[in-house]
């Protein structure tokens, strides 16, 4: 079985971090690791001066966390390390010196929404609707709730945590601030990012790398918050209330 992979492509300054998975991009543990150390690893290279992230294929963008992964927890333990692995890469995104631009082809979901807010620039096209599902199976938003709350406010946030099973569209992400711009086509939000891209080489990394600092500002204690709302998750995936619902999710 394809148990997914991460690819950097790095030339002149704009290095591309690329995530792929079978099961629609959603990502288990082991990418997630792979996922969060690569843009720390990139991050620190200093011949790279902005990072683009995105996922492979034409489909959804990022499925969220690996279902089957989800149905396996046994303990606690296991639960709160399940559910750190989108904290590990959130947490790499907001420590980056380089501003990241994400690009959102396609649709994202729970974890795929935190990915989302936690880059500095979004695009995205006009398929990329969103969705935080993680209340409809007995559970919520919580790790990725702080990055969603930053970027989108505590009301969009709530909406979306709320009303778990309802798609927002592209553009209504985009009025409430997580896609900076959204386009028609794959092809067209490309050329956009690659003319970002080029900018940014040529701006003062130094600049860059001050405005990230004040971008992320008040989020220093993101370390242990993310790590503490995922025991709350890895707690609550143990209960027979979730059990049942993670069932009723699987036999649909």
């Amino acid at each position: 079985m394809d148990n997914g992979h991460v690819k950097v492509d790095s030339q002149s300054g704009v290095a591309t971090i690329t995530f792929f998975h079978p099961q629609s991009n959603s990502l288990p543990g082991a990418l997630l690791r792979e996922l969060g150390d690569t843009i720390t690893s990139v991050s620190n290279d200093p011949a790279t001066v902005v990072i683009v992230l995105r996922s492979e294929g034409e489909k959804a963008f990022c499925a969220g966390a690996s279902f089957d992964e989800l149905i396996a927890i046994q303990d606690l333990e296991g639960g709160t390390r399940f559910f750190s692995g989108f904290a590990h890469v959130i947490n790499a995104m907001r420590k980056s010196s380089k501003l990241i631009i994400g690009r959102v082809q396609n649709k994202a979901v729970g974890g795929g929404v935190g990915l989302a807010s936690s880059v500095d620039y979004c695009f995205a096209t006009d398929k990329a609707s969103i969705k935080l599902s993680e209340l409809a199976v007995g559970i919520g938003p919580f790790v990725v709730g702080p990055a969603v709350q930053r970027k989108m406010g505590l009301s969009a946030m709530s909406q979306l945590a709320i009303n778990a099973t309802e798609w927002q569209t592209a553009q209504w992400a985009k009025e409430k601030g997580l896609y900076n711009e959204i386009f028609e086509s794959e092809e067209a939000m490309d050329v956009a990012i690659a003319a970002l891209a080029q900018r940014l080489v040529n701006s003062n990394p130094e600049a860059m790398t001050e405005l990230k600092t004040i971008f992320w500002q008040g989020t220093e204690n993101w370390d242990q918050l993310l790590v503490e709302r995922a025991g709350i998750s890895g707690r609550l995936v143990l209960s027979d209330f979730t059990r049942n619902a993670i069932s009723k999710f699987k036999a649909k």
